[in-house]
């Protein structure tokens, strides 16, 4: 089963019209996307948007076989244009099994926002699904099938929905995740690779050609990732990011309670709201466990400095260097948990020490612990980032 991209982006395209915003801006050239609209083995469209004629002309994709046309999501504005010779659009009611004379099959799925989603099984069984812009499959605990080879969805506005799709065993590492329906609340190129390599997804051009089933060109999620950067740089958000389209995610909080300080108090709060509702949050310094556990969901551990603070804490360091043992003892057995575990993990610790030293001797300590510990666990990482104003800067 093949399929062409006639257009990737989302309703209005990218850049939207009339938008100043900087990505907008920055969509030129090959960065353009037109509404999404796809054709499947000639056969199927599903999305008819505007300009679909020459979108297919430029792609090389011819339209005349085509025996179905389907729509995903209410289309606003003026009325869609028919080229001559299409089947008329329709919206299929959820549920509704439509086989084909070419010996596909289309059957139309329940969504959780209004649209409707499509999966599409090939005559040699290949299976495509298809989410409309800022949906999600509904009832996926009855999820039976085998795995879909190949996922078209909006991941940037819903990655809750890979995560469902994961869950239910509908995606798996071989599928060919592609997002879909990219506006300008995605990251210009090449950060939208960047980002969506880490959920494992990819992007490609309006007019691309795919071969359901070719997973060579699915991105390798790394085991382990370790996100560095100073104060307020972002570097939380993008650790939160990487794991957004993965279920069941344990975010390791290790800065604990503090009586009396009603700004921790506020900051503690922020981080767990803008977390998912499906992730589940552990206040703890004990992180050998938790790396231990191979069959356990991906960890986000926030963050390394609080964890070297504890350590230093509970072995009363801070003013006896001989207990600076115990210290370095606990940072190599955490070292040794982070190289030999097997789950899905994402640090976040601090980049301290740029050359201002610090004016006490526990300021000086903790800056330099806290150095060594990093420099220890990036070095047993497949992946390390320096996020500075925002911006994730790879390393490694």
């Amino acid at each position: 089963m093949e399929l062409t991209l006639l257009g990737t982006g989302g309703p209005e395209g990218l850049p939207e019209p009339d938008c100043p915003c900087a990505a907008c801006a920055l969509a030129v050239g090959a960065g353009t996307r037109a509404a999404t609209a796809v054709v499947v083995d000639g056969v199927v469209l599903l999305d008819l948007t505007p300009g679909m004629a020459l979108a297919a002309a430029r792609a090389g994709q011819p339209l005349g076989g085509l025996r179905l046309v389907v729509l995903s999501h209410p289309h606003d504005g003026p009325p869609l244009e028919i080229p001559p010779g299409l089947p008329a659009p329709a919206r299929l009611p959820d549920g509704q099994r439509l086989p084909l004379i070419t010996g596909h099959r289309v059957e139309a799925l329940a969504m959780d926002a209004p649209g409707t989603g499509y999966a599409v099984e090939s005559p040699s069984g290949l299976r495509l699904l298809y989410l409309p812009p800022g949906c999600a499959p509904a009832g996926l605990a009855e999820f039976h099938g085998p795995p879909y080879d190949l996922v078209l969805l909006d991941l940037v506005g819903r990655p809750d929905a890979l995560a469902r799709l994961r869950a239910a065993g509908a995606v798996t590492r071989t599928t060919d995740v592609v997002a879909v329906h990219l506006d300008h609340h995605a990251a210009p190129e090449p950060e939208l690779t960047r980002r969506l390599a880490a959920l494992g997804a990819r992007a490609v051009p309006d007019g691309t050609t795919l071969a359901v089933g070719d997973y060579q060109q699915v991105p390798d999620v790394p085991r382990r990732t370790l996100v560095l950067g100073g104060a307020r740089s972002g570097k939380s958000a993008e650790a939160e990011r990487r794991l957004a389209a993965f279920p069941g995610v344990v975010y390791v909080a290790t800065g604990g309670t503090r009586e009396d300080d009603p700004d921790w108090a506020l900051r503690v709060s922020q981080h767990r709201e803008r977390r998912p509702p499906g992730w589940r949050t552990e206040e703890t310094c004990d992180l050998l466990p938790l790396l231990a556990d191979a069959d356990g969901p991906p960890l986000l551990i926030d963050c390394l400095g609080l964890w070297l603070t504890h350590a230093v804490d509970d072995a009363a360091a801070w003013s006896d260097p001989a207990a600076l043992a115990d210290v370095h003892a606990r940072t190599a057995a955490l070292t040794t948990a982070w190289r030999t575990t097997r789950r899905t993990v994402v640090a976040v610790s601090n980049e301290v020490g740029s050359g201002i030293v610090p004016a006490t001797p526990s300021g000086r300590l903790f800056r330099d612990e806290l150095g060594r510990l990093n420099a220890a666990i990036s070095a047993e990482s497949e992946r390390v980032l320096l996020v500075v104003a925002g911006n994730a800067v790879t390393l490694r």
